[in-house]
């Protein structure tokens, strides 16, 4: 058994790691989260301005505590747009990326609430 611990070990790490990586959902153009989203970090990588829009309940029904990553990877400004009926509640009500490799993290609190945390700006 002492023999095979560091094989154990080893595989461990390995599954530990594949547990950890968090997918990533490239998007080329403006973009609106659908549930395939939930855990994810959701990239928009556009030269020009372009938005991100958190739908409502009634067209995506996140489960409340969901957490989506939003990055704007691009050098187009990437704007967090609330769908109808949606309520996005941020620091200072910053909704625009800070710039190119800004990441916010978004929490649905309620059935139309998101708080927005991160690398935001007004």
């Amino acid at each position: 058994f002492i023999a095979l611990m560091p094989l154990f070990t080893g595989l461990l790490l390995i599954a530990f790691t594949a547990l950890l990586a968090v997918p990533v959902n490239t998007q080329t153009a403006s973009y609106t989260l659908v549930l395939a989203d939930a855990g994810k970090v959701v990239e928009v990588n556009n030269a020009s301005a372009n938005t991100l829009t958190i739908p409502p309940n009634s067209s995506v029904a996140f489960p409340v505590g969901t957490m989506v990553t939003a990055r704007q990877y691009g050098a187009g400004t990437t704007t967090l747009t609330a769908g109808a009926g949606v309520t996005l509640r941020s620091f200072g009500s910053a909704l625009t990326m800070a710039g190119q490799y800004a990441e916010a993290t978004l929490t649905k609190r309620g059935t139309d609430e998101w708080v927005v945390s991160g690398q935001v700006t007004p």
